[in-house]
């Protein structure tokens, strides 16, 4: 099974942004050496605790400071963009490094009202129109622009003998769907909302259309976990996870909060049960314990791929969970002993 990361750069507090996207670099790096598959960075705008702003730079920044692992977007947020302009900043990152780049692409607005109207200059542009977007991204992407389009005659450059195989992030039938009708690969939100996950997939498989990226269906799902070497140490490690998903939710504050900060709050009764509910999001455990729970959920997906996301405080034992992750599922490694085994 591919094991893979989704990073959203998320600052701790006390950090700063430009120390978090330096985490990412480092993080990206370190993944690579431990065999890790994929490696995507999120788009998210106008919050004070997720660095991510712009993935097709930081996607360049890491293919720049890696040359095995693939790189990509988790995702780009297409209904605030031009599909033209899309396609040629990812074809441009194509030129740079073959063979390496992942397109995904999602339908979320990335902010409030206000913060997506500054995304799109004041253009009232619904989310509605996400599938013909997609559809024009191929165009672009394949030099094969329809006569009669309104833009026929259009060509997105630089010109490349491959193009990234693009990826669409959903939590239901209708980003399903969305996949399904254009060829793209589909990667389930599990770590969003697990719900609707095996609906979800079906209807995607059922539905696919071999188009532009894909011969079959692929499939991925992306979820939260932390491991350590103790249950009582993950249990731990999770805890600031657990208040920045509340926080996260209420919008009041992104940053990631230290343990000792979260054992100090006074959680009120329905905040522990949403942190409860939150859990179905993740798996938290030992070495052993992560294996069992997501050889089980891969079964359940039937699929062979994961995107792990982790946003705990610390980096270094963020990146001992990786490790641990890597090892227990067999990832092939050229990597020394990280600092929390030294």
């Amino acid at each position: 099974m591919n094991l893979s990361i989704l990073d959203q750069s998320p600052i701790s507090k006390g950090g700063t942004a430009s120390h978090a996207l330096h985490q990412t670099i480092d993080l990206a790096q370190y993944a690579e050496q431990l065999g890790y598959y994929r490696y995507w960075v999120a788009e998210h705008h106008n919050t004070n605790g997720l660095a991510g702003t712009s993935p097709d730079i930081l996607i360049g920044q890491i293919a720049a400071h890696t040359s095995t692992i693939r790189v990509g977007s988790g995702g780009v947020l297409l209904p605030q963009y031009s599909p033209l302009k899309v396609a040629e900043s990812f074809r441009t990152l194509e030129v740079f490094y073959p063979g390496r780049i992942d397109l995904g692409l999602g339908r979320s607005p990335g902010g409030g009202k206000k913060t997506r109207l500054a995304l799109t200059d004041g253009v009232e542009k619904p989310l509605s129109s996400f599938s013909r977007q997609v559809k024009e991204l191929h165009y672009y992407l394949y030099d094969d622009v329809p006569k009669g389009h309104d833009y026929y005659g259009v060509r997105a450059r630089p010109e490349t003998s491959l193009q990234p195989p693009t990826w669409i992030l959903g939590l239901s039938d209708r980003g399903a769907k969305h996949a399904a009708v254009n060829g793209t690969g589909f990667t389930f939100g599990h770590f969003i909302d697990p719900t609707h996950g095996e609906k979800a997939i079906q209807t995607y498989r059922e539905r696919f259309k071999a188009t532009y990226p894909f011969l079959s269906p692929q499939v991925n799902a992306c979820i939260f976990v932390v491991c350590a070497e103790t249950e009582q140490e993950a249990e731990e490690l999770a805890l600031s996870q657990d208040m920045w998903l509340l926080q996260v939710e209420k919008g009041i504050d992104t940053r990631v909060p230290s343990t000792e900060e979260v054992k100090a709050y006074p959680f009120t009764e329905n905040e522990r049960e949403k942190i409860k509910q939150n859990r179905k999001r993740c798996v938290i455990g030992t070495p052993e314990q992560v294996y069992e729970q997501l050889s089980e959920l891969r079964h359940t997906y039937e699929i062979n791929e994961f995107l792990v996301i982790t946003n705990i405080y610390d980096q270094e034992k963020k990146k001992h969970s990786y490790r641990l992750l890597a090892e227990v599922f067999g990832l092939k490694a050229d990597v020394k002993k990280d600092n929390q085994t030294k």
